[in-house]
C-alpha cells in the first residue's frame, strides 16, 4: 500500500515495466514510513552521489512541483478565531477602500492604491494576530518593513486600533493638513511617530531588510543588545524583485544563517502594466532564485478548497497542469467564469472528473493561497520555526481581489482610485460591511464600538504580542563626545604641519580619538567597502577586529604581521567589500538603532565613493538616521577631461597656471 506523499507521480517515458517501477515507490514510500523524512534525504544524496560516480549526471533544477511547499497532514493549526479576524479584515478593506476612493472624489488626481493592499491584506492580518512583535521591555521587537503601496492597509488597520482619527484618515496624501494628514507612502520624516522605515522607492526595503538582519546579529555577537528574539520581516510584491536592489544581497543572507530574517512576496502576478511574467511562472522563477542562493523557500499557492480536490490527483496529472500553465493564463482565470475555467483549465476527461462535483460558482470560488489564512499561518509559523537559514514565503494572490469588475485581476487594477455606487455596494455585500446605502454613497469609514467582540479580538491579540505596529520610538541619550580641547590636541599632535587628505586625517581620527574615547568606543561602528588600506585605516583590523559571525576559520597570510586582517565574532568593523550599496544598508541599520532598538544612539562612521548608490544614500535621510558620512568624491571621466584641458590652456598662457583657469 502506497504511502499519500502530496507529490507528483512521474510519468514512464524511459520504458521501465510499470509493475517494476511501482516496486520502486512502494520501497521508496516503504522507507519514508519506517525512516522517515531526513533519513530518505540522506539516502537520495546517497544514490545521487553514487550515480555521478559511475558517470550518471543529473540534470540541475532548482524547482519543485507548482504545489503548497508544506504538505497538509504537516500544517500547523490556525489558533485563532477565523470568523472575528475575517469581520475585522473586512472591515479594513473597507475602510482602506473608501479612504482612497474618497480623496480621489474630494481632490481629482490626488492618487493612491487599493489594489494592492486588496492582494495581500490576509498575509498582513495573520501577522499583526499573531506574529508581529512590538518592543517591549523584554522584546528588542520585530522589525517589519511594510509593502509602500500597501499603505492604505496599514491605515486602516491604525484606525481601528484608535491611533489614527477619522481626521486622518479624510486627510491620505496630504500629511501637512494643520488637523493631521497621512504621507503616500511608509516615511518616517513625515510621520516620525509611526513609520519606522521607507519601503518607496520599490527594492531598497528588501535590500535594507537584509542588512538590517544582519545588524541584529552584530549587536548580540558583539554582546551590546540581545536581540536573539528579534524577526526582520520584509513584505515585498513580485514585481518589485525586477529591481536589482531587490535580489542583489540575498546571498550574504544565506550565508550569514540569518534565519531572523523573513521575505514575504506576494504574488499578485501583476505589475502597473500588466502581468510580472505573462509567459512564464514568476513563483518557480523566484524559488530558483531563493533556493540557488541557499535560503529556505515556502511556497503557498492554493487554498484550503483545493486540498481535496490534490488528494484525488492520485497519478499526478492536475498538479503537472498547474506547473504548465503561464502566470498571464491564470490572470485570465481569475476574471473568468467557472464555466471558462472548467473548460480551459480542467481541460481534459481526467481532469474534469477531479471537479465533476463542483459547480460552476465553487469552481469560481477556489482560492489561491495568499487569501487563505490557514495556509499563511502554517507558512508563516514554519518561518519562524526555521534554523539556519533566512525564509522567503512566496504567496499567490489576486490584485485587487474582493474589487470586483472595479479591478479585480484586471491589468488596470495598480491605477484603480475610483468606484461608482454600484462597484462600491457589491464590495460591501461581498464583506459583510454593515452600512446603510445612504453610507455607501457618501463613501462613510466604519469602525465598530470598543465594547463589540471584534474590537476587543483586535486589542487583545495585540497587547499579547506586545502593542501596535508600526510605531517609531526613539530613544536619545547624552553621548560623552570628545572635547574641543581633545579635538585640537589631536590636531596639533597628528595633523598640524603635514601634508595628508581629509579621509586620511578622519581615519587618524577615528583610531586616535573615537575609538579610544572610553565611554564612546563601543558606539563607533565603522563600514569600510574595501578601501581601509586605500586611507591608511588597515590598523583597525587587528585593533578592533572585522565582524565575522563565523569567526576566523583560517590562518591569514599576513598573520606574523603587526596589523593583520584579523576577522572576529565580536569583531567592530563590518567589512562590505566592494558593495556600496550594501554598506549604505548597514549604515541605515546602524545609524536608526536609536528608534528601533532599545540602544541609545550608536555612532557611525563611513567611508564610500560617490556613485550609483544614490538611491540608498537618499533613503538614508528618509529612514532619518544618525552618523557621520564620510565621503571620497571620485571626478566624472567628463569633469577630469575638463579639468585636463584648462590645465592645458593655463599652460599655453606664458607657461604659467593663471588663477582663474586654475579656479575651473
Amino acid at each position: 500500500m502506497s504511502v499519500k506523499t502530496g507529490m507528483t507521480i512521474p510519468t514512464n517515458p524511459s520504458g521501465f515495466d510499470p509493475e517494476e517501477l511501482d516496486e520502486w515507490f512502494d520501497s521508496l514510500d516503504d522507507l519514508l514510513h519506517r525512516h522517515g523524512r531526513q533519513d530518505v534525504q540522506h539516502l537520495l544524496t546517497l544514490l545521487q552521489e553514487r550515480a555521478y560516480q559511475l558517470g550518471v549526471h543529473m540534470p540541475f533544477t532548482a524547482n519543485t512541483p507548482y504545489i503548497n511547499t508544506i504538505p497538509l497532514q504537516d500544517q500547523a493549526q490556525h489558533p485563532g478565531n477565523r470568523d472575528i479576524e475575517r469581520r475585522n479584515k473586512s472591515i479594513i478593506r473597507w475602510n482602506a477602500m473608501a479612504m482612497v476612493v474618497r480623496a480621489n472624489r474630494d481632490f481629482h488626481g490626488l492618487g493612491g492604491h487599493i489594489s494592492t493592499y486588496a492582494s495581500c491584506a490576509t498575509l498582513y492580518e495573520v501577522g499583526f494576530n499573531h506574529f508581529f512583535h512590538a518592543r517591549t521591555a523584554d522584546h528588542t521587537g520585530d522589525l517589519v518593513y511594510f509593502q509602500g503601496h500597501a499603505s492604505p492597509g496599514i491605515y486602516a488597520r491604525a484606525f481601528m486600533e484608535g491611533r489614527l482619527t477619522e481626521q486622518h484618515l479624510l486627510n491620505f496624501r496630504r500629511e501637512l493638513q494643520p488637523t493631521g494628514g497621512l504621507s503616500s507612502y511608509p516615511h518616517p520624516w513625515l510621520m516620525p511617530d509611526f513609520w519606522q522605515f521607507p519601503t518607496v522607492s520599490m527594492g531598497l526595503g528588501p535590500i535594507t531588510a537584509i542588512y538590517h538582519a544582519r545588524f541584529l546579529r552584530y549587536l548580540e555577537h558583539r554582546g551590546l543588545l540581545d536581540t536573539s528574539k528579534s524577526k526582520v520581516w520584509a513584505f515585498l510584491g513580485d514585481g518589485e524583485v525586477d529591481e536589482p536592489e531587490t535580489l542583489g544581497a540575498i546571498t550574504l543572507a544565506s550565508r550569514e544563517n540569518l534565519d531572523n530574517l523573513i521575505f514575504v512576496v506576494n504574488c499578485n502576478l501583476q505589475r502597473l502594466d500588466g502581468p510580472v511574467r505573462g509567459n512564464g511562472k514568476i513563483i518557480q522563477e523566484l524559488e530558483a532564485a531563493f533556493r540557488g542562493a541557499g535560503w529556505n523557500v515556502i511556497k503557498v499557492i492554493w487554498g484550503s478548497t483545493w486540498d481535496p480536490i490534490l488528494a484525488n490527483d492520485e497519478n499526478g496529472a492536475l498538479v503537472r497542469r498547474m506547473g504548465e500553465v503561464v502566470d498571464g493564463q491564470f490572470q485570465k482565470y481569475s476574471t473568468s467564469s467557472g464555466e471558462y475555467i472548467r473548460e480551459h483549465f480542467f481541460n481534459t476527461p481526467e481532469l474534469k472528473k477531479l471537479v465533476e462535483h463542483l459547480s460552476d460558482a465553487q469552481l469560481k470560488k477556489l482560492r489561491r493561497g495568499g487569501h487563505d489564512p490557514d495556509k499563511v499561518y502554517a507558512a508563516y509559523k514554519a518561518a519562524t520555526e526555521q534554523t539556519g537559514a533566512p525564509t522567503v514565503i512566496l504567496a499567490k494572490t489576486i490584485k485587487g481581489y474582493g474589487l470586483g469588475e472595479a479591478g479585480e485581476g484586471r491589468n488596470v487594477a495598480h491605477n484603480v482610485k475610483k468606484a461608482n455606487e454600484q462597484e462600491l455596494r457589491e464590495f460591501r455585500g461581498r464583506f459583510g460591511i454593515p452600512i446603510s446605502d445612504e453610507d455607501v454613497e457618501d463613501i462613510d469609514f466604519y469602525k465598530p464600538s470598543d465594547e463589540d467582540f471584534e474590537m476587543q479580538y483586535l486589542q487583545e491579540r495585540r497587547r499579547k504580542l506586545g502593542g501596535y505596529l508600526p510605531a517609531r520610538n526613539p530613544v536619545h541619550e547624552d553621548l560623552d563626545i570628545p572635547t574641543l580641547e581633545e579635538c585640537l590636541a589631536f590636531y596639533s599632535k597628528r595633523v598640524a604641519g603635514r601634508e595628508a587628505s581629509t579621509t586620511g586625517v578622519f581615519g587618524r581620527f577615528l583610531g586616535d580619538v573615537l575609538l579610544r574615547k572610553e565611554s564612546l568606543s563601543n558606539r563607533v561602528v565603522p563600514i569600510i567597502p574595501d578601501e581601509a588600506r586605500t586611507f591608511g585605516m588597515e590598523g583597525l583590523f587587528k585593533q578592533r577586529g572585522i565582524y565575522a559571525s563565523k569567526g576566523q576559520l583560517y590562518e591569514p597570510v599576513d598573520r606574523d604581521q603587526l596589523m593583520y586582517y584579523r576577522e572576529a565574532r565580536d569583531g567592530q568593523i563590518l567589512e562590505e567589500g566592494i558593495n556600496e550599496a550594501g554598506a549604505l544598508s548597514s549604515f541605515i541599520a546602524a545609524g536608526t538603532a536609536y528608534s528601533n532598538q532599545h540602544d541609545s544612539d550608536v555612532y557611525l562612521l563611513f567611508d564610500v565613493r560617490l556613485s550609483a548608490s544614490r538611491r540608498l544614500d537618499l533613503g538614508g535621510g528618509g529612514f532619518a538616521g544618525k552618523g557621520i558620512l564620510a565621503r571620497r568624491h571620485i571626478r566624472s571621466h567628463h569633469a577630469q577631461r575638463r579639468r585636463l584641458a584648462a590645465r592645458r590652456r593655463a599652460q599655453s598662457v606664458g607657461g604659467h597656471h593663471r588663477p582663474e583657469l586654475r579656479r575651473l
